[in-house]
């Protein structure tokens, strides 16, 4: 039951900034697109581009969550966590496919070697730009501080979708300044930059969900503070083993402990639920504890 209030307050928070992020990024690619093509701007193009896949890629974290967030069943006895890592394998493949198409295009504007026939960006690109780099950051901070929150990984990969594109609005402001003070050229290379920044933020984004697919440790710092938390109970004389594993955004632990060798089973059982207790209490992202009780 408690479990799935804690699913039930996850799935709330994530449907919450996920609409936020639809919202925004909808308005954003609209203005932005307009700007582009009414102040020749290939870079604001790219851009509007760009946060339009934020849209997609948001709809991809609501379908990841919704399913990570079922209950145990027969088929799956440990949960579904994982697929919510998969949500943002996903979403780092469609931010890089984004990128690449960006930096091709751009790479191909510098390689032509003849920019007389580019056109120089109007005054809205700017204020695009400008509008842009505010509403982006802003929602990249809403959505990485509800992701920290709840330890969501999709929901992180989505705030650095949003990062990302501020990013690639502070590439498009410097190619544009750079194209209207006589440079048009500025504008591709502006492109070029933003195409890096977002193939950085998707491999992050992979990296980090990988880690969690393929049972890494929860780290060396979490995993002492669970050994001193066992070690606090008076009957347990040492810790033998303590292994730890990521499951989605879940940990689950394997622990010996070691008691009195003259204790009766009934009351080593009795410390070993104990312990139990004890970290499932102050470790609330820990889904599964098994403590094995050896003699000292």
């Amino acid at each position: 039951m408690e479990n799935q209030v804690v699913n039930d307050n996850f799935e709330q928070v994530v449907k919450r900034v996920s609409a936020v992020s639809i919202v925004g990024n909808v308005i954003l690619s609209v203005f932005k697109l307009l700007a582009g093509i009414l102040a020749h701007s290939n870079a604001m193009i790219s851009d509007a581009i760009h946060s339009a896949s934020d849209v997609f890629s948001t709809f991809v974290v609501l379908i990841g969550v919704k399913l990570a967030s079922q209950g145990s069943d027969k088929e799956h006895p440990y949960g579904h966590e994982r697929l919510e890592c998969v949500a943002a394998i996903i979403l780092a493949g469609i931010l890089l496919v984004t990128g690449l198409g960006i930096g091709f295009e751009a790479l191909k504007n510098i390689l032509a070697g003849s920019y007389k026939n580019l056109q120089v960006p109007g005054m809205l690109a700017l204020v695009a730009a400008l509008v842009s780099i505010i509403a982006k950051e802003a929602m990249y901070w809403y959505a990485r501080i509800n992701a920290k929150k709840i330890d969501s990984s999709a929901l992180m990969a989505d705030a650095w979708h949003h990062r990302s594109d501020a990013f690639s609005s502070v590439g498009a402001l410097i190619g544009i300044i750079g194209a209207r003070i006589g440079f048009p050229i500025m504008d591709s290379v502006a492109s070029l930059i933003i195409f890096v920044f977002i193939a950085k933020a998707s491999y992050d984004i992979f990296k980090d969900a990988i880690n969690k697919m393929v049972d890494h440790s929860c780290g060396e710092e979490t995993e002492q503070q669970i050994h001193d938390c066992v070690i606090k109970h008076e009957q347990v004389l040492g810790v033998d083993l303590l292994k730890t594993r990521k499951f989605g955004n879940k940990i689950y632990v394997d622990i010996e402990i070691g008691v009195e060798g003259t204790y009766t089973l009934l009351r080593s059982h009795e410390i070993a639920e104990d312990v139990h207790k004890n970290i499932e209490e102050n470790f609330p992202k820990i889904k599964h504890i098994m403590v094995h009780v050896n003699p000292a």
